[in-house]
């Protein structure tokens, strides 16, 4: 069978030197030396997890958030289809739970060094029954929504990530239960940066081009979607938060302030270079911001002209 010939484990070892190699590409068409990209990532990575760990209480719930968020990346379905088309189920789940282990390795090893073992033990469980899920299945059911007005980016969000959010309301219940929190917080920035997720994707150009506004226009219909719409998906933590934690209220308020800025930033991001996608570039802006939030003071004026300029071309 055509399975049992590709899940020899010479063609596995192919298909991660295949997608190493992918990797350099990529960082080169970028203009990085993939060795030196490799280096200085290392190197920021531990330089930022280290401020990141000093600076806040809630890090090493952000961080076990972050590495899920990359680990749900891989879970796209196209690409699952196919690597299931090549491989045997066992073979499948291999790939699988490496590929989840090496995006999240790093994470799991700082939170190790931070003598976080609980977190770091969660997290690895988290990544190897990641690899068992198909998270975006498809089926004939719609899951019906608040969005179906204002396409496109919500709608495709809410439906591809909806665990996500019901997973978010169990923690808060949670929280509430065992008198915690941070992990309310938790809940809270959970839900926030799946709101932001939804716009690292573009869409087409036609659904752009189909509005009758300026790009300043378009800019600010955008921002009172991202307002409107990640409110309505974090209103049931924020209530519950602010009925049993009133005393912290004005946490609350500026965490969901700061959420506001962060995806209204990554709207921005992607529409500077619209309609091309988002870039490792992104990535390493954002992160700097994550860690030293009053840089967006600088990076949202200047992604907001860039944004101006693309939209013109379209709108």
């Amino acid at each position: 069978m055509l399975a049992d010939i590709l899940a020899h484990p010479k063609i596995m070892k192919q298909y991660f030197i295949l997608q190493f190699k992918m990797l350099n590409r990529q960082l080169t068409e970028w203009g990085i030396e993939p060795v030196i990209g490799y280096v200085v990532g290392l190197f920021a990575f531990i330089g930022i997890s280290i401020k990141l760990f000093e600076k806040t209480q809630f890090a090493e719930y952000i961080y076990i958030v972050l590495a899920l968020s990359l680990v749900i990346k891989l879970n796209e379905i196209n690409r699952n289809d196919f690597l299931k088309l090549c491989y045997s189920k066992t073979e499948y789940i291999k790939i699988r739970i490496v590929e989840n282990l090496i995006v999240s390795i790093v994470f799991i090893t700082f939170l190790l060094f931070q003598e976080k073992y609980l977190s770091s033990i969660l997290l690895f469980i988290s990544v190897c029954l990641f690899s068992l899920l198909d998270f975006k299945n498809k089926s004939s059911f719609t899951i019906p929504t608040p969005f179906y007005k204002y396409p496109f980016e919500f709608i495709v969000g809410f439906r591809s990530n909806y665990l996500i959010y019901f997973f978010a309301y169990f923690l808060t219940f949670m929280s509430i239960s065992v008198n915690n929190f941070n992990l309310g917080i938790f809940s809270l920035i959970l839900t926030l940066l799946s709101c932001l997720n939804h716009y690292t994707n573009s869409e087409n150009e036609f659904y752009v081009w189909v509005f009758s506004m300026t790009p300043k226009e378009f800019i600010r219909y955008k921002l009172k979607n991202i307002i409107q719409y990640s409110t309505i998906l974090c209103l049931p933590i924020l209530i519950t938060l602010a009925l049993f934690f009133y005393t912290k209220i004005d946490i609350i308020v500026v965490f969901q302030f700061l959420g506001y800025l962060f995806i209204f930033t990554t709207m921005l991001a992607k529409y500077s270079v619209f309609p091309e996608k988002l870039n490792i570039r992104f990535g390493i802006v954002f992160a700097l911001t994550f860690w030293f939030p009053p840089l967006l003071l600088f990076i949202i004026p200047y992604l907001y002209i860039q944004s101006t300029k693309k939209l013109k071309e379209i709108l």
